[in-house]
């Protein structure tokens, strides 16, 4: 199949929605599917490319959370449709309703995927648990972009059923982002910087949903708070608090963007991984670590598709509270033999949300989609 993917950012490192692009991309070549994409960037054999929208007052906002909007320029966009045989959108913005529009003119097939959750934008406007607020965002996706398609993949069960309460009258398809091979059982002995320490890992953007900060706050009600290291692999708006209210521990935590080997070689070493974000569709950077051998401590939140891969009870904390999360680091710390057991659990578990799994669903959903443009 010729496959267009539309989507503003792409060539990024810092953005879980590109980087899964990437990943899907590379992954349907591999089995002979032609993949381009439509987004920011200049023009290559396999890039159609789109200047960024300047909008004024908000660029800097933009910016700071690692993202751009897509300035439409409908030549581009009309050869790019007119390449491909569907076209994949996703995100809910200026650049996929007007490429629909042309996508339709054309009658071609093609399907969405709904990667932004409205807690994603809310957040950054303090009003991350506002009902109203988040359920008229909802609302406005649906209406604009969402049920002008026919499939749409969500990430998760959980995004599925959000989606579905809402009212979108798409056919949803939950397939999973999926994590790569060689995310697989790995164990390192600690490097000279971490001997007699015990590393704990978090992975994702730094932002106020992510909640970075209450796991530094856990520390300080942990009974090992003298020996953990914390490890942040991110960047984000909440760098410069984050360092400062790191700065009240034994060990300050270490921040820091990090290519996929060293990713690896940092969960190799780690003792617990720990997720306590309130807001997740998904959180690929989990199914990562704990594939490697780690075993993830989680937040519970009502919001939050993460939760799912808990094995049990001890793999959860009561969301926002950091004395719950110490308790349960804790007790993981407490029980060597325990965590070791679990490890391997963990690990094994992983292996339904290999990528392989991922893109025969995900060529299912656009095969699905084609033939019903036929009829």
């Amino acid at each position: 199949m010729n496959i267009l993917f539309v989507i503003d950012i792409y060539n990024t490192h810092s953005n879980g929605t590109s980087i899964s692009a990437q990943r899907f991309a590379e992954e349907l070549g591999k089995r002979g599917h032609d993949v381009r994409i439509l987004t920011i960037g200049e023009d290559s054999d396999d890039i159609y490319g789109l200047k960024e929208l300047y909008l004024p007052f908000f660029m800097g906002i933009i910016h700071k959370h690692g993202f751009m909007y897509a300035k439409c320029d409908e030549q581009k966009i009309r050869k790019a449709v007119e390449w491909a045989e569907i076209v994949h959108f996703f995100f809910p913005f200026f650049l996929t309703n007007k490429t629909k529009k042309i996508v339709d003119e054309l009658d071609k097939p093609s399907t969405a995927a709904f990667h932004v959750q409205p807690q994603n934008i809310t957040s950054s406007l303090m009003a991350g648990k506002s009902d109203w607020a988040n359920n008229l965002i909802y609302k406005i996706f649906r209406k604009v972009t969402y049920n002008k398609f026919g499939h749409v993949h969500v990430p998760s069960e959980f995004m599925g059923n959000e989606l579905k309460k809402r009212n979108y009258t798409a056919k949803i398809h939950p397939i999973s982002n999926g994590i790569q091979s060689n995310f697989k059982w790995m164990k390192r002995a600690k490097s000279p910087e971490f001997e007699g320490k015990i590393l704990i890992m978090m992975v994702g953007r730094l932002t106020k949903e992510k909640r970075q900060d209450i796991l530094i706050n856990a520390v300080t009600h942990s009974k090992y708070g003298d020996r953990i290291q914390l490890i942040f692999a991110g960047t984000g708006p909440t760098d410069k608090m984050l360092h400062r209210l790191g700065k009240k521990l034994n060990h300050p935590p270490i921040f820091g963007y990090y290519d996929q080997q060293e990713l690896m070689d940092k969960l190799a070493q780690s003792d617990l991984y720990v997720h306590a974000s309130d807001m997740e569709s998904e959180a690929i950077s989990c199914i990562e670590a704990f594939a490697t051998g780690l075993v993830p401590v989680i937040s519970d939140s009502e919001l939050s598709a993460t939760k799912q891969f808990a094995l049990d009870e001890r793999s959860l904390f009561q969301a926002g509270s950091p004395e719950d999360l110490a308790r349960k680091i804790d007790y993981w710390l407490d029980n060597p033999e325990e965590k070791a057991k679990m490890e391997k659990r963990y690990s094994e578990s992983a292996a339904k949300y290999n990528i392989d799994n991922s893109i025969t669903q995900f060529e299912a959903m656009l095969q699905e989609a084609i033939e019903d443009n036929k009829k």
